[in-house]
């Protein structure tokens, strides 16, 4: 055929995708609720993407191939036909094979219940260099493992796109590429008010299942994870504050000197990869502080921390990463100094009180003690062979404490969302539900640490003073206690 010059005008997508038109990470993953326009940019981007590629074949999935005759290839041909491109393309309505007649690019439309289909796919000209997968939450980890290892091979950049409802919030996908930052993958959340061509009788639909279906409005209209089954805390709460949570003003992590006795010359490292989000910082010297914190159960698990505002109980960072017990003792001992605040009844400065659960791993408590951090939480405890009293630092779980402090978390959340600020944390509470024995625990294969760790911070709260009246302090006294700020890489905090 005569080459023939198409242009396609911007004003044809949505705003919100056109930063995707030409992104060449390996996986692109749009998410988000219904109506928001995503599978239709998906097509009309991949349009785009044959006309203008020398090379360029396309594998559409489903888990089903008869679900794609009524949804991904009739989209296809509705738009090449709005584009007024159709003659210009064969369309092979038996074998759901669309042909580009001025390059031969293919479009093959299958399903992942025919594997012989699969297995036997071969293209007109060329090897297969993208892979649609539409509905991606409908099919299995191990399906996405054989499609991914299938697009393999020199020449042509490689790439798979996934697009999605969020139905699970427990579902595979969002551990594999939410969880986990990853550098070659591009995530896009969208919702219906991200498309400028929908009509108002279906944003009238959508909005109306704020009344009438809690799980729809939260992922078809909200595009928020959908929790399946009974979570034992308040889900429409925790989605309403996750449409208004602040972003971190810092993320990183403490850097410091350490000559295997003492910890000295504190730094803060800004790194968006950093394990440790800080969403206040420690404005004033009057402002007191409390850390809890959960260690890791066993190799699954993370060590976890949070810190609160002991007056307002507002969550002003939080710490989550897997590593080793003395790296977690030190970036906590980092943390608590960072927070710290002056004490009047002591007439110094105080580190904020750190409590840290005690049942698995009581290594961070000792260190953090050997290393001379001043405000452990303190615990009363009986002593087997005496009987007397004695008091430990560190929180114990017990079957009396454990579901103790979770229903004080529960009513926090449910009366109080507005002080909880952390993605992470609000979406593994979404998680959590009540076992058949009636025990509150992340469902198989998830998490709790999040959760233990911000309920201990609001149970060891009570241990700090709180002064209603505001204090004059010296010129003296705050120069004594200093913390710099520098302009450049990190903070530098001077522990005096």
């Amino acid at each position: 055929m005569n080459d023939i010059e198409i242009e396609i005008s911007k004003r044809v997508f949505n705003d919100k995708f056109l930063p995707l038109l030409d992104d060449d990470n390996r996986y692109i993953v749009l998410n988000g609720g219904a109506g928001s326009g995503k599978s239709v940019f998906v097509v009309q981007r991949y349009i785009y993407k044959l006309l203008k590629s020398d090379k360029f074949n396309l594998l559409v999935v489903r888990n089903t191939g008869k679900s794609n005759r009524d949804s991904t290839f009739a989209l296809f041909k509705q738009i090449l036909i709005k584009w007024n491109l159709y003659k210009y393309f064969k369309i092979n309505e038996s074998d759901l094979r669309i042909t580009c007649l001025w390059n031969q690019h293919q479009i093959i439309f299958a399903g992942l219940d025919d594997v012989e289909k699969l297995k036997s796919i071969t293209f007109a000209d060329g090897e297969l260099t993208d892979v649609w997968i539409e509905e991606a939450s409908e099919i299995l980890e191990s399906d996405f493992n054989q499609l991914d290892v299938r697009l393999r091979g020199k020449g042509t950049k490689k790439q798979i796109v996934l697009s999605f409802n969020p139905i699970d919030i427990n579902h595979w996908l969002k551990k594999r590429f939410f969880d986990e930052k990853r550098d070659n993958v591009t995530l896009s959340h969208s919702t219906y008010k991200d498309n400028k061509f929908l009509d108002d009788d279906y944003k009238t639909l959508l909005e109306s299942y704020k009344d009438t279906d809690e799980y729809y409005y939260n992922v078809y209209c909200l595009g928020q994870w959908g929790v399946l089954g009974k979570t034992v805390f308040d889900a429409r709460k925790i989605n309403e504050r996750l449409q208004v949570i602040p972003n971190p003003i810092k993320i990183g992590y403490f850097n410091y000197d350490y000559d295997g006795n003492k910890i000295t010359n504190i730094r803060w490292v800004n790194d968006s990869e950093g394990f440790i989000k800080i969403y206040r910082l420690p404005e004033t010297i009057m402002n007191r502080f409390c850390i809890g914190g959960d260690t890791a159960g066993d190799g699954s698990d993370y060590y976890t921390a949070h810190v609160l505002d002991c007056k307002t109980g507002e969550q002003v960072a939080t710490l989550k990463q897997q590593f080793d017990a003395d790296q977690y003792t030190r970036q906590m001992y980092c943390l608590g100094k960072y927070y710290s605040w002056f004490n009047v009844s002591i007439g110094r400065k105080q580190e904020a009180m750190i409590g840290i659960e005690a049942n698995f791993d009581s290594y961070p408590i000792r260190e953090l003690q050997r290393l001379g951090y001043n405000n452990q939480y303190v615990r009363e405890s009986i002593d087997s062979y005496t009987g007397k009293a004695e008091k430990k630092f560190g929180f114990r779980t017990t079957s009396l404490t454990r579901p103790t402090i979770i229903s004080s978390l529960i009513e926090i959340v449910r009366e109080h969302t507005e002080l909880l600020n952390d993605k992470d944390t609000l979406e593994e509470l979404l998680t959590i539900i009540r076992n058949e024995k009636g025990r509150i625990e992340a469902p198989q294969g998830g998490h709790d640490d999040q959760m233990m760790g911000l309920a201990i911070a609001y149970e060891i709260r009570s241990q700090v003073p709180t002064y209603e009246e505001a204090i004059s302090v010296s010129d003296g006294i705050i120069k004594d206690f200093k913390i710099e700020f520098d302009t450049g890489q990190g903070e530098q905090i001077v522990v005096i």
